[in-house]
């Protein structure tokens, strides 16, 4: 009985301060991994970014301006205007320039057809048919349509690649970000263990 009355006097062990102190700790943890996510993003974003602007600027490519763009739809218009006459250095450039004057140029020279499609046609011919003018043209035709689909195809790659950069980038902020609001909160929560 005596021994019953001694343990139930004794204070009583306070766990809130270690819980506080472990659960800090983890948080540090995945700081530490959230600052390194946001330099690996980072570095990434960069190097895309830099990868992209070298090869397209290798190409000396000049975003074609108001007299070159004058035959083409409003549409096609509107999405050149904002780079006309630059250098083209960036995804955004490339895609314009693939999406709304290659592609416009093949469709008016091919009546909206495919390289596929005056391909098959090409293909169909005879050989004799092959060697008349219309049959000549035909031909050029499918080589026009084969490097501007071929172009088009390296330009729109260099977006995609410019565009994954751009999210690494926003990806890189969001994990500093995420990681500076962790710290903050590690911060008080191993403050208030103490305190406990």
């Amino acid at each position: 009985m005596s021994d019953l009355t001694a343990s139930s006097s004794q204070t009583p062990i306070n766990v809130r301060p270690a819980l506080d102190r472990l659960v800090s700790l983890f948080g540090a943890v995945v700081v530490v991994v959230l600052l390194a996510a946001g330099a690996g993003l980072a570095y990434a974003s960069s190097f895309i970014g830099n990868q992209v602007e070298s090869q397209l600027s290798q190409q000396g490519i000049t975003m074609p301006e108001a007299e070159a763009t004058a035959k083409l739809s409003a549409e096609d218009q509107a999405a050149l205007a904002p780079f006309a006459g630059q250098a083209m250095t960036t995804g955004a450039q490339a895609k314009a320039f693939a999406d709304h004057y290659i592609l416009a140029h093949m469709n008016a020279a091919s009546d909206n057809r495919t390289y596929e499609e005056v391909s098959g046609e090409y293909n169909a011919l005879s050989a004799d048919e092959k060697a008349t003018e219309d049959g000549q043209a035909l031909g050029a035709l499918r080589q026009t349509l084969f490097m501007g689909s071929t172009l088009r195809g390296l330009l729109l790659n260099a977006y995609a690649f410019g565009t994954m950069g751009v999210i690494a980038g926003y990806a890189a902020i969001g994990a500093f970000a995420a990681a500076v609001v962790l710290a903050i909160f590690v911060f008080l929560g191993l403050r208030h263990s103490k305190k406990a």
